[in-house]
This record gives C-alpha cells, structure tokens and sequence, in this order.
C-alpha cells in the first residue's frame, strides 16, 4: 500500500538540511559575539560582552564543525 505522506526529496535529506541550518546559526551567533564589542559604544559593557569570547568561539567551532558533517554526509555515496 503507498504511502499517503508526500516526501520530497531522498530519505535523511532533512537532517542533513538541518545540519547545515543549525551550523550556520551557530557560526553567525559566534560571531556576533565575538564581533559585538567593536561596535559597543560603552567601555562597560564592552568588557561585559568581551568577556564571553570563549562562549563566541565555542559557537564558531561548533558551528563548523556542524558545516563539516553536514559536507562529509553530503558527499558520502547513497546506500542501496
């Protein structure tokens, strides 16, 4: 019996979407952080944003490393 779900697409497409969606995400988020004291006019919080590099640069790796996972599963023949 057919299936009555439409699917676009090969199956797993979506994860590996995803992948990329949240690699991206994550790597414009690290930097923001990172970027954000240049434009921060006030020295107080300069420091209070500076002091979160660790956490921008965590995003920025994470988020490359979701980028790499999601090339490598793209590149990877089909099973069948």
């Amino acid at each position: 019996m057919p299936s009555t779900s439409p699917r676009r697409g090969p199956p797993g497409a979506k994860p590996n979407n995803d992948l990329l969606f949240k690699g991206i995400l994550c790597m414009v988020i690290g930097l923001v952080v990172l970027l954000a004291p240049i434009f921060i006019p006030s020295p107080d919080m300069q420091a209070i944003v500076g002091g979160s590099a660790l956490v921008g640069w965590f995003a920025l790796v994470l988020g490359g490393a979701f980028v790499v996972q999601w090339a490598l599963r793209r590149r990877k023949p089909p099973r069948g």
